[in-house]
């Protein structure tokens, strides 16, 4: 587990690369969904890519409407099927349903949001269509 460059990256190369500040990352670390997977000597939160990724996934969920609550549990999910060891059968496949209702959650998610996003279209070019009906103000 390491950095793109092969070492740990500090807070700010995280930030950067996930887009993320560095105030909301501190908050998903204090809600436990991201643990920085090291410290520096001096104190310094030290990230690998698994973390980034983790990271990537909680973005992405966020603006879906999804809970921290529900971000741990999706984590929690992919976390114990990636690592494999000691499921059986039956604990694999409930782990795989939990994160195909997720999955069913964001394709509802987006199907919503491809209705709003029709509807804000429709809108702005009714007002387009409205100011180029609209004669140009005359100038005094």
């Amino acid at each position: 587990m390491s950095g793109a460059d092969g070492k740990h990256m500090q807070i700010g190369e995280v930030a950067a690369r996930t887009e993320l500040s560095l105030r909301t990352i501190r908050h998903y670390e204090e809600a436990g969904l991201v643990i920085p997977s090291a410290r520096s000597r001096g104190g310094f939160r030290l990230y690998t890519d698994d973390d980034v990724q983790r990271l990537m996934v909680i973005r992405r969920m966020k603006p879906l409407g999804f809970s921290l609550e529900q971000m741990r549990d999706l984590l929690d999910a992919t976390d114990r099927l990636d690592a494999g060891t000691g499921l059986d059968a039956e604990e694999r496949e409930t782990l795989v349903e939990r994160v195909r209702g997720y999955e069913r959650a964001a394709g509802e998610q987006v199907a919503r949001l491809r209705v709003q996003l029709a509807r804000a279209e429709d809108f702005a070019a009714t007002l387009r269509a409205r100011l180029e009906r609209s004669p140009p103000a005359a100038r005094t």
